[in-house]
């Protein structure tokens, strides 16, 4: 029987190494190419330098700064229309559950703030202690908004 004759351990360890990482790599490639994210343009190009890469008798891009964010504000008939509903809808909720009530109060909070912002009525409610500090800003917000021109009551009714 003839004898055969092993490669030292570092070389097989190298070889071992070499053909994981390999596979790996073809595997990685293969997954690409089936799922549609492979692009074989950019396999076959040559890496060349970002300036190399424009095209002669183009001016480079000039980057200008984003311009800021506009604030979207909702309309100020849509805002009084949400004020209506949700004191109509808080009136209701005064025997219900709590976590209902915390809800609609909040929701009616925030939709008092977003009327005193649109109107540039000042106010200190997100600021003021739960309880009855805040009772007591949420009905002077209500108040100063009525007195800006908002009607937030039934038909006919201001304020």
């Amino acid at each position: 029987m003839p004898s055969v004759s092993a490669a030292p351990w570092p070389v097989v360890l190298v070889l071992v190494v070499v053909m994981v990482v390999g596979s790996c790599w073809l595997m990685e490639l293969a997954l690409r190419w089936f799922t549609g994210t492979l692009s074989t343009t950019r396999l076959l190009r040559r890496r060349a330098p970002r300036r190399a890469r424009r095209r002669p008798g183009r001016r480079p891009a000039v980057r200008r700064p984003a311009p800021a964010p506009v604030p979207v504000r909702r309309p100020v008939e849509a805002v009084a229309a949400d004020l209506r509903r949700l004191r109509a809808e808080l009136a209701l909720v005064t025997t219900g559950s709590a976590a209902r009530r915390a809800g609609v109060l909040a929701a009616y909070d925030d939709v008092l703030v977003e009327a005193a912002d649109a109107l540039e009525v000042p106010h200190v409610l997100r600021a003021a202690a739960p309880g009855e500090a805040r009772e007591v800003e949420r009905l002077r917000l209500a108040d100063a908004l009525a007195a800006a021109g908002l009607v937030t009551g039934g038909p006919g009714a201001r304020g």
